[in-house]
């Protein structure tokens, strides 16, 4: 009986490390379509203005503006925000663009936890699926 317990523990846990872990939307991406809707509303609010309404700016993201400083990369997978894993991505959302050269200014206090993966998801969506797969494979997803 005792077996039968501890078995039953063993397999609840690994299912519900499976359901946390496990790739949870379309696609098998991690995302699903309502956190892309809701990411494409809190992307058009807060960083559309400089990365673009479908995340497509700046064509000339690696040339330093006279001030110094970067533009803003696109974030559509044509430039290098795929490299970053989703915890730099979130650091990044939470506390901008300064320290790599840029001016994006920090969302922390102004998006929660939630709204910042809607916003990557939203971007996320513009990937083909060769560039999320590496993304994924870089990021443990």
């Amino acid at each position: 009986m005792k077996r039968l317990i501890i078995a039953s523990v063993v397999v609840i846990f690994a299912m519900g490390y499976y359901f946390v872990n496990a790739k949870s939307g379309e696609n098998g991406r991690w995302y699903t379509k309502a956190q892309v809707l809701k990411g494409k509303k809190l992307f058009a609010a807060n960083c559309a203005s400089c990365h673009g309404l479908n995340a497509q700016k700046t064509e000339n993201w690696r040339q330093k503006l006279a001030d110094g400083s970067y533009p803003p990369p696109p974030l559509n997978g044509t430039a290098h925000a795929w490299h970053h894993p989703f915890d730099n991505l979130i650091s990044q959302i939470q506390d901008g663009g300064a320290k790599y050269g840029g001016k994006m200014p920090g969302f922390r206090g102004v998006l929660d936890k939630e709204e910042e993966k809607d916003a990557i998801s939203y971007f996320q969506s513009f990937w083909n699926d060769k560039i999320y797969d590496s993304w994924a494979k870089r990021s443990g997803f």
